[in-house]
């Protein structure tokens, strides 16, 4: 009996096997689609169709999502490099701008002949003090004294109010101080002298007075140390004329001046000694 089992089985295979050659041969041949055919191609058609769009819409999805990220990363990217460009473009200005000053202060060095120049960097400033002082990194080691004159490219900003072994204080022009008083003249055919005394806060203007009131004075006509005073050297630059006034006794004339320099915003300064106190040290020194 297992026998017979075994034997039906071999041959229910067999007949499957040649079915199955037979089906494949009878679908290769030229011909028309059966009803059953074509319902079960149109029905696989079908269930492709609805589940194609699905699929290509969630694959599309996912790469629009990687997209979405590649860009951010991309922008970042790009945000990086602008902000570097930027930080790289700021400091190339700072370094146009310092250029620039150092120059200035190079052909100031170049074309002082009467004094000495001493080259310093302002390190301090108070913010209640902003336009009264100054703190430079000179002082008595590098051969910086009292009332020395300080200077920028522009023109005068003030003189030495004390020097330390290592540093100095400078009082600026814009000082409210009576004793500020400095020399002057203004350039003309016929040079016209009389005293720097304070300065106006409201014009930012320095105050020239004690000049004659038959003096012939013009706007923008400099302004320049006399050298009379017996502390700044003769020929430093202070403004130009803004305006010219009776003063309040109707005596003499005071002229409004504008600064050359800018004493709000000071970098590098230059203090001068005079040549003149120089020999006169090394007179004393020979002695």
């Amino acid at each position: 009996m297992p026998q017979f089992f075994l034997n039906k089985r071999l041959i229910l295979l067999l007949v499957s096997i040649i079915i199955l050659v037979a089906l494949i041969g009878f679908s290769l041949k030229d011909r028309e689609l059966t009803w059953p055919e074509q319902f079960v191609k149109d029905t696989t058609g079908f269930v492709q169709l609805i589940f194609h769009k699905p699929a290509q819409f969630v694959a599309g999805f996912f790469e629009n999502v990687n997209d979405i990220r590649n860009t951010y990363k991309e922008n970042k990217l790009l945000k990086a490099r602008l902000e570097e460009y930027v930080t790289l473009e700021t400091q190339v200005q700072t370094l146009k701008k310092e250029n620039e000053r150092l120059r200035a202060l190079l052909n100031k060095k170049e074309s002082l002949r009467d004094f000495i120049p001493i080259q310093a960097t302002v390190i301090g400033r108070n913010p209640d003090r902003w336009q009264e002082t100054i703190i430079v990194n000179k002082g008595e080691q590098h051969g910086v004294k009292k009332d020395m004159a300080v200077i920028t490219p522009e023109g005068l900003v003030g003189k030495v109010q004390h020097a330390s072994q290592f540093t100095s204080t400078v009082q600026l022009l814009s000082a409210l101080d009576q004793k500020n008083r400095i020399s002057a003249y203004v350039q003309g055919n016929e040079n016209v002298f009389g005293l720097i005394e304070g300065y106006d806060e409201k014009r930012r203007a320095l105050l020239l007075k004690r000049i004659p009131f038959d003096a012939k004075i013009e706007k923008k006509q400099k302004v320049l140390t006399s050298g009379l005073g017996g502390v700044f050297p003769k020929g430093l630059l202070i403004g130009e004329v803004m305006e010219v006034v009776p003063d309040q006794y109707g005596l003499t004339k005071m002229v409004y001046v504008k600064p050359a320099a800018n004493f709000y915003d000071i970098d590098d300064v230059i203090i001068v000694k005079r040549k003149i106190d120089e020999t006169l040290g090394e007179r004393e020194e020979a002695k």
